[in-house]
């Protein structure tokens, strides 16, 4: 039985998919390096080390690349404080879970000024009972540390949590770690999504009830 969810943070508490990519087309242009979206877009929901070991191999050999995610962060939250908002129908979906008694988790790649800014500045913070982070794991998304570090930070097994997730490595992820999956076609379309058991266009389509009635 389902008794926890996790919730991926970019594209799933926000959509915010086109501040992540603005950022990064600002912060390779600083650093001389064509923006390639056709590399950048299956990154979507990795770790900053992961992501710039593919957008500027060459670059990160002399730089650190933690500097870099520095400056791209900065300029990301810059961008986005303009239009920060809670998904829709997000709040209210979060209010029924807690109102049906189950335990709430984030489990992003974000490091923890992202995570805590997306919390703070939408208010929702008090809605999760547990934070796992990008900078609490050793390995990004495709690997299941986050989501198995979430379900541990809420005192479940694995089998009893659900993670909502809008990028196909997050699902490889949750998948990974033995959980099941909603999908959600915010930074990707439907179509490029699979491996899921709930698919949801946001969260005004889906209910505890929904949850409650997946077979595990």
């Amino acid at each position: 039985m389902i008794k926890g969810v996790i919730f991926d943070m970019d594209g799933v508490l926000v959509d915010n998919r086109d501040a992540h990519i603005e950022a990064f087309e600002i912060i390779c242009r600083k650093y001389g390096v064509p923006f390639d979206r056709e590399k950048f877009m299956p990154t979507f929901g990795m770790t900053n080390d992961l992501i710039l070991e593919r957008l500027m191999p060459e670059v990160i050999k002399t730089t650190d690349w933690k500097k870099i995610a520095v400056e791209k962060e900065n300029i990301y939250r810059e961008i986005f404080e303009r239009t920060i908002a809670p998904a829709k129908g997000l709040v209210d979906f979060l209010k029924a879970l807690k109102k049906e008694g189950y335990k709430t988790a984030v489990g992003s790649s974000g490091n923890t000024p992202n995570v805590n800014f997306v919390l703070d500045r939408c208010g929702i913070a008090g809605y999760f009972d547990a934070i796992a982070n990008g900078d609490m794991i050793t390995r990004g998304k495709p690997d299941p540390e986050v989501y198995l570090l979430a379900a541990k930070k809420l005192e479940l097994a694995p089998g009893e949590c659900i993670v909502v997730e809008d990028a196909p490595v997050g699902i490889r992820a949750a998948r990974s770690a033995g959980e099941s999956v909603v999908a959600i076609a915010s930074t990707f379309r439907r179509e490029d999504l699979s491996d899921y058991d709930i698919l949801i266009d946001d969260f005004t389509q889906i209910t505890p009830e929904d949850i409650r009635n997946l077979k595990k």
